[in-house]
């Protein structure tokens, strides 16, 4: 995998829908490298810090090779790295073959697979769509939260270096599945099992599974 975009956005006020939202979705490369912080990255706003940023979502990495997919959908839009709110925008990005807890150097700084993502409406506001968040959750390329376990900067061109992984995981789809109900309850109570994945994301399993 390698990192083909560093991206971060601001604060951006929209009414979507006849209802207005604040969303720090709107994200756009950058020249410079940017910094992998604890809870966030440096200098990218997070708005609602109920469902962004976080130790446990504390970088969001998306799939480059997925622009060829969406980008014919939407000619009206402009399609820039970082349209799906990620901060790094990674070739070779595989949702089936990465592990939750699967740790990679990349830049200066050590991160660890943690979540998959789950969209919410603000994918639909980002694509003017009213529909893009029900193709998110049927492609199931759903991109990768990261915890940051050592700071450090990232800029375009850096190659993650695997460090750690381990056989008795589950990788970020089979999660993403899950959560979506797609699975059985043995699968669900062998995630909640897996010390490196997110408490939030628990939390839902536990609900949808009823565990």
């Amino acid at each position: 995998m390698k990192t083909e975009s560093v991206n971060v956005g601001a604060t951006r006020s929209i009414n979507w829908e006849g209802k207005n939202y604040r969303t720090g979705i709107f994200k756009y490369p950058v020249n410079n490298a940017i910094q992998l912080g604890r809870t966030d990255v440096v200098g990218d706003k997070v708005v609602d810090r109920r469902y962004h940023g976080g130790v446990d979502k504390a970088c969001y990495a998306f799939s480059s090779e997925e622009y060829a997919f969406w980008k014919p959908m939407y000619p009206h839009l402009s399609f820039d790295y970082g349209m799906f709110g990620e901060n790094l925008t990674v070739s070779e990005l595989d949702e089936t073959r990465l592990l939750i807890g699967d740790t990679f150097r990349v830049g200066t700084a050590l991160i660890q697979v943690s979540e998959p993502r789950q969209p919410c409406v603000k994918l639909n506001i980002r694509f003017d769509s009213k529909t893009a968040m029900k193709t998110f959750i049927a492609r199931e390329r759903c991109g990768a939260y990261f915890r940051v376990l050592e700071e450090g900067l990232v800029q375009k061109n850096d190659v993650f270096e695997l460090i750690q992984t381990t056989t008795d995981s589950m990788s970020l789809n089979a999660v993403f599945r899950l959560l979506y109900g797609i699975g059985t309850k043995e699968s669900a109570i062998h995630a909640l099992n897996l010390k490196e994945l997110g408490e939030a994301v628990k939390i839902d399993l536990k609900r949808i599974w009823k565990l």
